[in-house]
């Protein structure tokens, strides 16, 4: 039996689970199983990573700099865009499909323990999530890594991940999203994602909208540990537009960061770099000593983040970004009309059930203005996935114009026949844009040649 085998049938295994968009807000599971498995989340340093937007593109820059400076480490991110194994990376790279199936082994007779004890108690077994979640402690401790990057899978109070103690905190920019399970604010929501920050920690902050940087402030007091928020104490001095991305300067807790060649677009992720700096002083030095800047511009100039913003075909440019709440598409929006002359853009979309689809569409139409005028609406194969047509239906309701609406429900027609609108352009300068949910991001990869991370 190959190891890819193994692999897609560890996954299988873990699918016949509660689903992802399922989990069970509760911790006491959690911590039982890291008990029978000898607490593998104590095994190493954490640096946690919370927020609505940028989670897991910080924490690949967070790891770019940890690794620059001769740091062995674990990242754990979610969700995955072509394998399992992307959710679990050591030094950068994927778990091997071997350690991955060898690890699952070895813990899977006691998460059966754990299953047991659920079930006589009356509650739901193990989750997808949750597993995935001690497999990942299991397999850093197992290496064993220096530090662990972990980003949490929703919220943060009760999330999987919260198993862990973050020497460091970190907060990226929080919106709404998943209000049917966070609250319906950003101060309800902050409420969540607070939750990491413990005793011991140290909290980094993105910018943050008041009434959520009041909660995040008032917890850290509460657990007496030191809090850097962006544009306070740290921030993006200066950025410009480069080829393939941008040069910034940065003023870090400690030092200030010249030349920094970020080869990702748009302000956003000028952020996240500022945040991912700060937390690496944190981690280093308590926010209190200056990091190596030429080990800082190697990091960096290193990092990639799949199916964000990422080109994947040239002549006409294909954009995929995996943009699934309202301020993501506000976002990506501004960083494409800042970082790419398009003249047009044909824009396709997929979005799932849980998002708010009106909200992104209104975002949408808002923030790509002139430059798209014509969208493809699509459906990933995803259960979860907004039928296409019905989301054409509430694009026209939304004033969409019906002439500028086409429907595809297989996402290879809708790339299709976007490629075609965009050469229609006679000055060559037309480009696509598949957005929406990571799901069809993850499948328009795969139709388009880009596998893995």
């Amino acid at each position: 039996m190959s190891d890819e085998f193994s692999v897609e049938s560890v996954y299988a295994e873990l699918l016949g689970r509660a689903p992802e968009n399922k989990m069970e807000p509760r911790l006491a599971p959690l911590y039982r199983a890291m008990d029978v498995l000898g607490e593998p989340n104590k095994a190493f340093p954490i640096i946690h990573i919370t927020g609505t937007n940028g989670k897991t593109s910080t924490a690949r820059m967070i790891e770019a700099g940890l690794r620059a400076h001769g740091l062995s480490t674990g990242r754990y991110t979610s969700p995955h865009l072509s394998k399992v194994t992307e959710r679990i990376s050591i030094d950068g790279e994927p778990v091997s499909d071997e350690t991955f199936v060898r690890i699952w082994d070895e813990i899977r007779p006691y998460l059966e323990i754990v299953d047991k004890e659920l079930e006589a108690d009356g509650q739901p077994r193990l989750t997808y999530f949750e597993c995935l979640t001690i497999l990942g402690f299991a397999i850093f401790a197992d290496q064993p890594v220096n530090v662990a990057v972990i980003e949490v899978g929703l919220g943060g109070i009760t999330d999987a991940t919260n198993v862990g103690d973050g020497q460091v905190s970190v907060v990226t920019p929080i919106s709404l999203d998943h209000t049917d399970l966070l609250g319906d604010t950003t101060e309800d929501i902050a409420r969540e994602k607070a939750g990491i920050i413990k005793p011991g920690g140290f909290l980094i902050s993105a910018a943050q909208p008041v009434d959520a940087a009041q909660v995040l402030l008032e917890k850290a007091r509460e657990v007496g540990v030191p809090f850097r928020f962006e544009g306070v104490e740290f921030g993006v001095e200066t950025r410009s537009v480069a080829v393939g991305g941008q040069v910034l300067t940065i003023q870090g807790l400690a030092g200030r960061y010249e030349d920094l060649l970020l080869p990702l677009h748009g302000a956003h992720q000028a952020e996240n770099a500022a945040v991912a700096v700060a937390a690496l002083e944190a981690f280093f030095g308590g926010g209190e000593k200056e990091l190596d800047g030429d080990l800082l511009r190697e990091a960096f100039g290193s990092v990639t983040s799949p199916g964000r913003l990422e080109v994947v075909r040239t002549a006409p440019t294909i954009i995929v970004d995996a943009a699934h709440n309202p301020d993501g598409i506000r976002v990506s929006a501004e960083a494409i009309e800042e970082a790419f002359s398009f003249s047009k853009l044909v824009v396709v979309l997929g979005v799932l059930k849980e998002k708010d689809a009106e909200e992104i569409l209104r975002q949408l139409k808002e923030s790509l203005g002139g430059l798209a005028e014509e969208f493809c609406f699509t459906q990933s194969s995803s259960p979860r996935a907004i039928p296409a047509a019905q989301l054409a239906d509430l694009a026209v309701d939304l004033g969409f114009g019906a002439d500028n609406v086409h429907i595809a429900e297989k996402l290879d027609d809708a790339i299709e026949w976007a490629v075609e609108r965009a050469e229609a352009n006679d000055d060559l300068a037309g480009g696509v844009l598949v957005t929406g949910s990571i799901t069809v991001v993850a499948e328009a990869r795969m139709l388009l040649g880009k596998v893995g991370s």
